[in-house]
């Protein structure tokens, strides 16, 4: 469904190519470089890149990885102030074996003032079987954990509490994140069992923000789904989640 979303969307474009050009971002904005390699989520990277420029504190934004043009590389990553690795995957080691030669140059770029988000896939990516081991957590399917309310990999909304509310999340077979105990973490959402669902710790001089349910998620994805969000279609625990992992 999203793939045929995706190619109509793409047809629009050439349509439109003809009308006048929207004017360019502001290169004096911070960029932020979003991954779109070889994943199973044709709405993931482009969801998390209108995120970001619509942002509070809104961001340029630019595709890496194999099939973009740019490859990620320590050079690249010495551009920006933001790497986005996005939901989408459905294979840990297959994807691992694309991303694990970047792996020292991202962990040293974020130790040294970088910010690293990751998103349902790429929050396990953030931890460390296998995964880049980011997080003073660790990092398995939600789905596998005591007293989970989701107990299979079909796309649904998962209840969370947030600011001590309770909330709800698009979720996809995302990860959760056990926080080990005396760590600098903070915990923005939790599952209904009480485990980290969304997680923002630092990394040497820079931050890593995680989430397993998706926050971009904008109504397409409900309406592609029959889903509903009893909450409304809201940007506030994303746009939280940017501003804590990027905030100094």
């Amino acid at each position: 469904m999203r793939a045929l979303v995706a190619t109509a969307l793409a047809a629009l474009v050439m349509v439109m190519g003809c009308a006048p050009a929207t004017s360019a971002p502001d290169p004096q904005l911070p960029l932020a470089l979003i991954y779109n390699g070889p994943q199973g989520c044709d709405d993931c990277a482009p969801s998390i890149a209108t995120l970001l420029r619509n942002a509070p504190q809104p961001f340029r934004t630019k595709y890496v990885g194999p099939g973009t043009g740019t490859p990620l590389t320590a050079a690249t990553l010495a551009t920006a102030s933001l790497y986005v690795q996005p939901g989408g995957g459905q294979d840990l080691e297959s994807s691992w074996d694309d991303l694990k030669g970047v792996a020292g140059d991202l962990r040293a770029w974020i130790s040294g003032g970088g910010s690293y988000l990751g998103v349902c896939f790429g929050g396990y990516l953030a931890g460390a079987d296998p995964g880049f081991d980011l997080l003073p957590a660790a990092v398995g399917g939600y789905t596998d954990t005591a007293g989970a309310t989701v107990h299979n990999d079909r796309d649904t909304v998962v209840d969370v509490t947030y600011r001590g509310q309770k909330r709800h999340m698009y979720f996809q077979d995302g990860p959760a994140f056990t926080v080990k105990p005396n760590s600098n973490a903070e915990v923005l959402a939790t599952y209904p069992n009480g485990i980290a669902a969304v997680m923002v710790a630092p990394y040497g001089k820079g931050k890593v923000g995680v989430s397993g349910p998706h926050p971009e998620a904008d109504q397409s994805w409900y309406d592609e789904a029959d889903l509903e969000n009893p909450d409304g279609v809201r940007t506030d625990i994303a746009y939280e989640l940017i501003e804590k992992t990027t905030g100094r």
